[in-house]
Formats: structure tokens, sequence, C-alpha cells
């Protein structure tokens, strides 16, 4: 008997180079990640006497987090504190109301509804970071700076979270089933919470992915805003930590900074894990007709 070779284009084709690429790529994202965890079970004195990427003479994990948690009265828990609230309510905000206006801007029509379209655009396509320092002076006019609504306020506005709600909308609601809610007699309020949500959903997981990442890792905005360490987020106050090793005073305390780095990512990897599902059915929802 003969063996018969299937030639369906459904078959899984293999690429050498491109396997290689995608190794290449793994090990360029992992070597960090490696270097951190390893690091973070180092002492300060095995941090400059080890290999980066091996462990040290010294197991110090557990005793590298209780006093990270503990330098300065605990001062790394207020810090993880505000990181939360800044979270929260800036890019929780931000994904409620990117995903309001781009359902909005996809399924009503009235005018200037172009303009606004290359408006969102436009603000998509400057960097963030671009906006810090004319934002400060409009906070400080305010009298805002140095207090959490600096960083939540700006923290609101998500223009491409709007742009690809706005995108993901206008296909993933069938108007068909808006205008059968509005014959039973439901409102617009009523419509969009109960019946647009849940459609919406896989596109809301990916904005809210983009939005607490964005928010989690901020440093530029609070570094400029701020002035108080007891506001600080993560970013900012590591980075002080960190910047305590120079100078005439320096307290070095490298291993505090490694192990709080690790503490830091260790959230967002969590949020990741769980919300994967959500978001691989977000990216394949248009993919496949029914």
């Amino acid at each position: 008997m003969t063996r018969r070779v299937s030639t369906s284009p459904l078959a899984p084709r293999r690429s050498p180079l491109l396997t290689v690429l995608m190794a290449l790529f793994l090990i360029y994202t992992l070597v960090p990640l490696v270097w951190l965890i390893l690091s973070a079970t180092k002492t300060q004195a095995d941090l400059f006497s080890s290999p980066g990427l091996w462990v040290g003479d010294h197991f110090a994990f557990f005793s590298n987090v209780h006093d990270t948690l503990t330098y300065r009265d605990g001062i790394f828990l207020r810090w993880l504190a505000n990181t939360l609230l800044y979270v929260v309510v800036g890019a929780g905000g931000a994904t409620l109301l990117a995903t309001a206006a781009g359902y909005g801007l996809a399924k009503y029509r009235f005018p200037g509804r172009r303009a606004v379209f290359a408006v969102i655009l436009g603000a998509v396509a400057v960097p963030g970071t671009a906006l810090a320092v004319p934002t400060f002076l409009m906070f400080s006019n305010m009298g805002l700076t140095n207090t959490v609504w600096a960083i939540i306020i700006p923290s609101l506005i998500s223009p491409f979270g709007l742009y690809l709600m706005w995108v993901y909308a206008a296909d993933a609601v069938p108007d068909e089933l808006l205008e059968a809610a509005r014959i039973d007699g439901a409102g617009e309020i009523r419509i969009f919470f109960t019946v647009v949500l849940r459609l919406l959903a896989p596109g809301i997981v990916t904005v809210l992915l983009f939005a607490v990442v964005s928010t989690w890792n901020n440093y530029f905005l609070p570094l400029i805003m701020l002035s108080e360490p007891k506001l600080y987020p993560l970013t900012v106050g590591l980075t002080q930590w960190s910047g305590q090793a120079t100078g005439a005073n320096a307290q070095p305390v490298y291993n505090l900074v490694v192990t709080g780095s690790l503490l830091t990512i260790a959230p967002l990897v969590i949020a990741f894990i769980l919300l994967q599902r959500f978001w691989q059915s977000g990216l394949s929802a248009g993919s496949v007709k029914q």
C-alpha cells in the first residue's frame, strides 16, 4: 500500500527561516525577563560579583521582597496603591469612554462626523510625550499639579482606544439588532449596557489591556506633574530609588530596585494571562463569517 501525501492548502507549512526569526525574537524577549528574575534572587554584593544570567552565591529573594516592601516605612506599598488607583480610575474610565464614543461614532450619523474621524486619527499620530509639557502648563494654571487628578484626567483620554472601538463596533454590532431593540421599546442607554457591551466584550478587553499597560508604565507625565513622593506611581518611585546610588549621600539599593521592578511587572503578566482568551477572540472575531 502506498501512503497518500496531503496536498490540501489548509495543511500546515513550515518555514525554517520564520522559525529561526521567531526563535531569535523569543530569546530577545525572554533574556531581560530571565535576568530580572535571577537578579531578584541575589544579594546586592552578588549583583556585581556573579554573572547576570546565573544564580548568585546566596538566595535572597524573600529577604529582598521583605526589604522592598518595608524600606522607608513601606513607601513601595504606597506607590503600588497609587499605581492601582491611576490604573483603575484612569484606564477603566478611558476604556468606558472609548467604548461609548466608538460605538456612538460607528452607529450614529451626525454632521461633522468625518471631521471628528480626522481629529481622532491626528490624535493617534501625536505621541503622548509631546503633549506632556502643554498638559503640565494647563494643569498648573488650573492648580491641579501635584494631585492625583493630574495623572487620572489625562489617562482618561485614549485616542487609539476610541479609534479601535469605532472600527470594531462598526462590524460587531448589527444595525438590525439595534432596530429590533428599539422596536421592543428599549432606550439607547439600556441598549448600550444590555446589548452592545456584550457584543463588544472582546474589543473592550483589548482596549482595556492597552490602557492598563499604558497607565501602569506611565513615567514622564507623573515625573513632571508630581513632586510629592507619596503620590508617585511605581515607575517614578523606583527611579528615585535608583538615583540614590549616586551623589554625596549615596545609598545603593540596587537589589531593592531590581526586586521592585519584578514585583511591578508581575500584575501585568497576571492580567495578560487571565485576559488572554478574550484578547485572542477579539483579534480573530472579524476573520470568520458565520
